[in-house]
């Protein structure tokens, strides 16, 4: 253990510990040659003892190293001295997003999104680096008092290579993906199903599948049903909610493709919380109850196992060179991976055999939080014939409804250019879907109706049933609503050539800002801070003797707000000491008034009188000094 004061490598001062967890300590230090605050991550004693450990822990790091992105914590150096084993990390000032849960109760929907976005960002880079985080979970994001979301602790992700996951990352067993639970195989779709593990947990206080023991909670990820978020949290918007659904599909192939697929729906919902855009996969044969062979149960079982790959080289001759302490922690992850296999192989079983009332109903999961009863996704019928269109129709148990012909210079002429409900919104059965299908482009000139004001949807509508096509581009807006249209071209009312393109600009609302934390900072730092946010800052003042000149606390004091809005801030002042009088002190006058006369006649005798008159005033106070000697002599 480092203590206060201490240098590492001589460069590095420790300055306090600030956190621990299953193979190291964290200690907040200065860089004295960069002076800058660093994090410092160091390697427990009983794996620092373990050369194949250390040899992981140190590639993992210099993985992690090749990484820099706004929102991951970046690593800068990695080390040892001494028999420690360390990691140089950026500081970052802040709370884990599991604290601000828990604080706040649950997160809405626009925080949820916004840190998603951020969080989201940080895996896509990581992935584009062939880098799976593969333990994404609420304590491992980090959210700063400048209001910016960084995902850290990469200290288990690995260079994607078709490996097995170790046994560590069972820890996090609430935001692990079936397939790891499963077999512990991990690929990209594994962290996009925990981020989606963590929006559920954002946008209701909590996770969808809890228990006594991990064993538990890892089973209801591989077959339990989860309750849909806004059964817990009414005000869940519908975008919102099927992001999560499709996010953490049991099947990895449901899930999104990639996490750039996953941010493109998350700005979208943004924009257009209400609207039901989001598809999802239908189920595959690989989603259905297959028969386990002989062959297959005991691949299950070799995968299975704790893969000690992760914690050693690939050399068979290291085996035998762990250390006791090693040797402990290994038997008791065996047990435990033991039981998991037993569990799961019995599952398995029974379920094609029909042991369990519930397999069925496991199978079915996806489809049934996915859809509900009688509902039908409208299929894509745009660019496809008449023929195909009603055949397709017909297959989903939907109506054709004809609605002749209309200019376009998208689509062929024959084909379907218009569909009055979109791909992926979900009707009732029987429901009649208007088709409309090219007859070219005309050169006909037509009026273009306008939609400014209108929702996107009402705008595509209205410029579908008059025969023009649109594209949306999205823009922030003071004035405008969200969702609404703020601009198009051509204007309303002007003319334009039939089936031709109109372009329309949406309202995303007022830019949304992070609210900087500044609890404890002066109040000058304060005021720059929140008006570099682009915020309004009012404040108040309480006599704290603790806090003087200092913030002591703000309101709000995270989340989102409209860019503009007022963040109040209480700066403590010091206490007023009552005033001790000063004791008046007699002031110095001193008058002396002296006067003599003195005259003197002299006749041969001498005889004489002398008047003489001193006057003198000296006031000690003031320091000044006043004087009058007059005299008269007479010598006759």
């Amino acid at each position: 253990m480092l203590q206060t004061g201490s240098f590492l490598a001589d460069r590095y001062e420790i300055i306090e510990k600030i956190g621990t967890g299953g193979m190291s300590d964290v200690y907040r230090a200065v860089d004295q040659v960069l002076s800058r605050e660093v994090a410092v991550k160091v390697l427990k004693e009983e794996f620092a003892e373990d050369e194949n450990f250390v040899s992981k822990f140190r590639s993992e790091a210099q993985n992690a190293a090749r990484l820099e992105h706004p929102n991951i914590v970046n690593i800068y150096d990695v080390g040892s001295e001494d028999g420690l084993y360390y990691i140089i990390m950026e500081y970052v000032e802040g709370i884990t997003l599991k604290t601000y849960i828990e604080k706040k109760g649950h997160l809405n929907y626009k925080e949820v999104i916004s840190i998603a976005i951020q969080v989201g960002r940080g895996i896509e880079s990581a992935h584009k680096n062939h880098i799976i985080h593969r333990d994404i979970k609420p304590q491992n994001i980090i959210i700063s008092k400048e209001g910016k979301v960084k995902v850290t602790d990469f200290g288990i992700a690995r260079a994607a290579s078709g490996k097995t996951v170790s046994a560590e990352a069972m820890g996090s067993v609430h935001y692990i993906s079936p397939e790891q639970a499963r077999n512990g195989y991990v690929t990209e779709r594994s962290d996009i199903y925990s981020l989606g593990i963590v929006m559920y947990e954002m946008a209701t206080g909590s996770v969808p599948f809890d228990g006594d023991t991990a064993v538990s909670v890892a089973l209801k990820h591989l077959q339990g049903e989860m309750t849909p978020p806004s059964k817990l949290v009414e005000d869940i918007p519908v975008a919102l909610e099927r992001i999560i659904i499709k996010a953490t599909m049991k099947s990895p192939e449901r899930r999104y493709a990639d996490v750039d697929e996953l941010l493109i729906d998350l700005k979208k919902a943004l924009v257009t919380p209400d609207e039901d855009f989001v598809v999802i996969p239908d189920p595959n044969d690989t989603d259905k109850t297959k028969v386990i062979t002989k062959e297959d149960l005991d691949k299950i079982r070799e995968q299975s196992e704790p893969d000690m790959s992760d914690l050693e080289d690939d050399d068979d001759e290291d085996d035998d060179k762990l250390n006791p302490k090693m040797e402990k922690a290994v038997t008791i992850m065996s047990i435990a991976a033991a039981v998991i296999i037993a569990l799961v192989v019995i599952y398995m079983i029974g379920s094609i055999f029909g042991w369990f009332k519930f397999s069925s109903k496991s199978n079915k999961e996806d489809t049934k939080v996915e859809e509900e009863a009688g509902n039908i996704k409208v299929p894509d019928l745009l660019g496809k014939s008449k023929s195909e269109v009603k055949e397709l129709l017909k297959e989903k148990g939907l109506k054709f409804d004809d609605a002749g012909t209309r200019a376009s210079e998208k689509y062929k002429k024959g084909t379907a250019c218009y569909q009055n409900i979109k791909e992926g919104v979900k009707v009732k059965k029987n429901t009649k879907i208007r088709v409309a299908f090219s007859s070219g482009k005309s050169d006909k000139e037509v009026e273009v109706p306008s939609v400014v004001g209108m929702t996107e949807r009402q705008a595509i509508s209205a410029l579908d049933e008059a025969g023009f096509e649109s594209t949306v581009s999205y823009s922030e807006s003071d004035s405008v609503e969200q969702g609404k249209v703020i601009s198009q071209s051509p204007n309303g009312n002007a003319k334009a050539e039939e089936g031709s393109t109109v372009k329309i600009v949406v309202s995303q609302g007022k830019k949304q800002v992070q609210v900087p934390h500044v609890a404890g900072v002066s109040e000058a730092d304060a005021r720059n801070t929140i008006s570099a946010a682009g915020l309004n800052v009012v404040v108040s003042y309480e006599t704290d003797d603790n806090y003087v000149g200092k913030v002591i606390r703000q309101t709000p004091d995270g989340g989102f707000v409209n860019s503009g809005d007022t963040i109040t801030v209480v700066v403590g002042k010091a206490s007023e000491k009552p005033v001790q009088k000063e004791e008046t002190k007699p002031s110095t006058d001193n008058t002396n008034t002296n006067t003599g006369t003195n005259t003197g006649n002299n006749s041969g005798n001498n005889s004489g009188s002398n008047t003489g008159s001193n006057t003198g005033t000296n006031t000690g106070d003031s320091g000044s000094s006043d004087s009058s000697n007059s005299g008269s002599q007479t010598n006759p």
